[in-house]
């Protein structure tokens, strides 16, 4: 299944999964927790991570479930729908957000 046949709940969740193989040190810490609270404390890294990598939670999920191509595609397609959903000026967005296009 490609990056556009997900819905973005699913491509969220299949991040999460992703996201802790590469965290092994966090689900030792986490694993005497409740299956709710690791799924609590999960998401919280993740957008520990997100920010720590100067990204938008979305944007981590979409590096995590596509290829480099279709991040770059998705993720800008994302940005132009948001600032048009904003009504600001495309390059206005890209300032505003540090797009570099």
């Amino acid at each position: 299944m490609t990056v556009k046949e997900m819905t973005q709940e699913a491509r969220h969740e299949e991040a999460l999964k992703k996201y802790v193989l590469d965290a092994p040190e966090l689900m030792d810490e986490i694993k005497d927790l409740s299956a709710d609270d690791q799924k609590d404390q999960i998401q919280w890294a993740f957008e520990d991570e997100a920010e720590a990598q100067g990204l938008q939670p979305w944007e981590l999920t979409l590096k995590y479930t596509s290829t480099p191509e279709e991040y770059e595609t998705e993720r800008l397609k994302l940005h132009k729908e948001a600032a048009e959903v904003l009504g600001v000026e495309w390059e206005e967005y890209c300032e505003m957000n540090n797009l570099v296009v």
